[in-house]
């Protein structure tokens, strides 16, 4: 398999994990988690739906140059979301410091896909 064919598929799963994390969240733990809890799964589902598209997006485009962009979004948001994931489930409170280290791959992703979309033209 391609380092894109990895993207794309690392990016799908991904997405059927933010989907059904997401089923899971409102339908199962409703009225289980308090709203602070509540809150960091939905923060966690929203964040993770859309790298994961993107990062199936930028696997599909089978460009290279794509591949590093795509990495730090989809490390990123796997980061970001999972400690949020476990923070909700009653994982210890200072894994919240971890999550902005998520937050920050997300966002080197998104600067280095639009510097090098900027350096094509």
């Amino acid at each position: 398999m391609s380092g894109q064919g990895r993207l794309v598929a690392v990016g799908a799963c991904f997405v059927a994990v933010a989907v059904g994390f997401g089923a899971f969240g409102a339908h199962a733990l409703q009225g289980r988690l308090d709203a602070e809890a509540m809150g960091w799964w939905q923060t966690a589902v929203t964040y993770l739906l859309p790298h994961a598209v993107a990062v199936v997006a930028l696997g599909l485009s089978r460009r290279p140059r794509l591949a590093l962009p795509a990495w730090l979004m989809a490390g990123g948001a796997a980061l970001f979301a999972a400690t949020l994931f476990a923070m909700a489930l009653g994982a210890p409170r200072w894994l919240g410091a971890i999550t902005p280290l998520g937050g920050a791959a997300m966002m080197a992703g998104w600067l280095l896909l639009a510097w090098r979309g900027l350096r094509e033209e």
